[in-house]
């Protein structure tokens, strides 16, 4: 029996050297700090909108989790997709829902984020809102659509998922909202 060789590496998926590697970080951190112009020239130079970290974050949930209204438009101008989720399965939405950023939300929501979009998670951007107690949030989400009675993976909807977060409003906001519909 011959002893095994190693796998060679595969010729169409080059290393990467540590250059690359400290500029593919940079661009992260662009995101990160809001750094919207020098992230518009890289998009100008051919650099894909929909860069992905290690940790599954795209350049815009890195933005939109760190409040970067002007850096999150940028990157959604150049073809930033508002659905694509992290590797917990959390869209930007839920991300700007789960910090409070009302700006980024309204931001996304003009940019066409799915109001009931759950990447590839079970919460919605309402749920995440909700347990928050965050009324504002909950109620421009169920204005512009948002199904408060949706389930998350455990079965539980918006107002289920305030109350067993101590939520103090919303799930009387959800109450009222189901009634209505």
């Amino acid at each position: 029996m011959q002893p095994e060789t190693p796998a060679s590496p595969d010729p169409e998926r080059p290393e990467l050297d540590a250059e690359t590697l400290a500029f593919a970080g940079r661009v992260f951190q662009y995101a990160r700090m809001g750094h919207a112009d020098e992230l518009a020239d890289l998009f100008a130079q051919g650099l894909p909108a929909n860069l992905i970290n290690d940790k599954g974050d795209s350049l815009l949930m890195l933005a939109a989790y760190n409040g970067q209204a002007e850096t999150a438009r940028v990157i959604l101008d150049h073809g930033g997709d508002p659905e694509l989720s992290n590797d917990r399965g959390q869209t930007p939405l839920a991300g700007a829902a789960f910090k409070g950023d009302m700006t980024i939300v309204h931001l996304l929501l003009e940019k066409g984020a799915d109001v009931d979009g759950v990447g590839t998670g079970t919460r919605t951007p309402l749920m995440t809102s909700a347990m928050f107690n965050r009324t504002e949030m909950v109620e421009l989400f169920l204005a512009k659509g948002a199904d408060p009675d949706k389930r998350d993976g455990n079965g539980q909807n918006a107002a289920d998922l305030a109350r067993s977060m101590g939520a103090a409003d919303t799930p009387a906001q959800l109450d009222a909202a189901t009634r209505l519909a």
